[in-house]
């Protein structure tokens, strides 16, 4: 019987969440030590990276779209028209485009690493591997984590800015503000914390997503079945730890009373 199912007993969850850490513990070891494998970090990196791009801005266009349309309107009612780009920008930066596209990465990169890794063990390649004398967490692991660390923040980076773009236009073509004022309204209210804050947040969901689709991965059984069942656990668990260390980093990052919109609305 795997262990990677949704419903496992709780000691097959406690040992999926012990291979987690340990996978983590050892892909920190090697990136600290210099133990690392570039040509398989780079070939992992424009996967991730540009292969991905297109789908993460599509999704981030209309996610922006169909979020302006729910609030624009009641703002116009409210009279706060000068406020709308501040809103926007500071949902984007501070939640929207750091979820969304970390839960697009999960369920186009993390399945992928995850039944990648699952075929290779279920086939005896890791096994191979280690004959020759090659760590599959070394060889395979530690680029696919370091690659999703550093392609996440660019990625939330576009999805940011094709997200507020494709607000403004919609709120200058449909209800008449001015694509100027939506712009200028968010210069003013974002601050250079709410793009880092947005880096941070990418980076620890690009490290989720990784650590957790490839330790499934490593630890597939039963084969073909067991590969589906990988994949499938892989990225529901890592959605749910995005959602959650999305939470807490929120909690740390912006505790007290703000004064962004004030500043926002001039």
């Amino acid at each position: 019987m795997a262990y990677h199912s949704w419903d496992r007993g709780t000691p097959e969850a406690a040992l999926a969440g012990l291979t987690v850490l340990v996978v983590a513990g050892q892909v920190i070891h090697q990136t600290l030590t210099g133990r690392i494998h570039w040509r398989n970090t780079l070939q992992q990196l424009e996967r991730v990276g540009p292969r991905s791009v297109g789908v993460c801005l599509l999704t981030s266009a209309f996610v922006g779209m169909a979020f302006t349309i729910q609030f624009v309107r009641e703002f116009i009612r409210l009279g706060l028209t000068r406020s709308v780009g501040g809103v926007l920008a500071l949902a984007f930066s501070r939640e929207l485009s750091p979820v969304v596209t970390s839960i697009v990465v999960a369920g186009r990169v993390g399945s992928a690493f995850a039944a990648e890794l699952g075929t290779m063990q279920v086939s005896e390649q890791m096994d191979t591997l280690r004959v020759l004398g090659a760590s599959p967490v070394d060889y395979l692991v530690t680029p696919r984590v370091i690659a999703c660390c550093i392609a996440l923040p660019v990625l939330t980076l576009l999805c940011f800015t094709v997200g507020l773009a494709s607000s403004a236009l919609l709120a200058d073509g449909i209800y008449g503000i001015s694509a100027n004022i939506i712009l200028d309204s968010a210069q003013r209210a974002l601050r250079p914390w709410d793009i880092v804050s947005a880096m941070i947040k990418s980076q620890v969901f690009g490290a989720i997503i990784a650590v957790v689709s490839c330790s499934w991965g490593v630890t597939t059984i039963g084969g073909a079945k067991g590969v589906g069942e990988s994949t499938t656990s892989a990225v529901v668990i890592s959605l749910v730890s995005i959602f959650i260390a999305d939470f807490a980093l929120s909690y740390c990052f912006f505790q007290g009373a703000g004064d962004s919109l004030k500043h926002a609305m001039g």
